[in-house]
């Protein structure tokens, strides 16, 4: 029997030199398992540039500044060759919904994760994160 193709949606949180960009082996072999399209969604890209910009903004040297443009400059060229899913109405309508239904995870740092989850339930994706801890709530 083959298996229906589902999106799969990263959910990446900033590391230096980002995970995706090193072809990170664990997520790599969850996506070639998945063997399907893999996207991104909004929430996460504002996360990875939030993430360069704190790190550019600490950069104590030129050289450190010059190679931390340099790995921003790979994520910009590495968000335009992904689909990115919006946090459009459906989204916003399924995030209101998710946190009426889960009243314990509407603290304010999950909400980030929140939208992802909403993304990805609006769009019948697969999310790989590291954040298993937050995700399997």
């Amino acid at each position: 029997m083959e298996r229906a193709s589902l999106p799969v949606l990263y959910s990446l949180f900033f590391a230096p030199k980002a995970l995706l960009l090193r072809r990170h082996p664990q997520i790599s072999s969850r996506v070639a398992l998945a063997g399907t399209e893999v996207t991104i969604s909004i929430v996460t890209v504002q996360e990875v540039f939030n993430g360069w910009v704190v790190q550019i903004n600490k950069a104590r040297s030129v050289e450190e500044v010059v190679e931390l443009y340099g790995y921003l400059s790979q994520t910009v060229a590495l968000f335009g060759r992904v689909k990115v899913l919006d946090f459009d109405e459906k989204a916003g309508e399924k995030f209101q919904q998710l946190l009426k239904e889960n009243p314990a995870l509407s603290k304010q740092r999950l909400h980030k994760d929140m939208r992802i989850a909403a993304i990805a339930l609006v769009n019948d994706a697969v999310v790989i994160t590291r954040n298993y801890r937050d995700f399997s709530r």
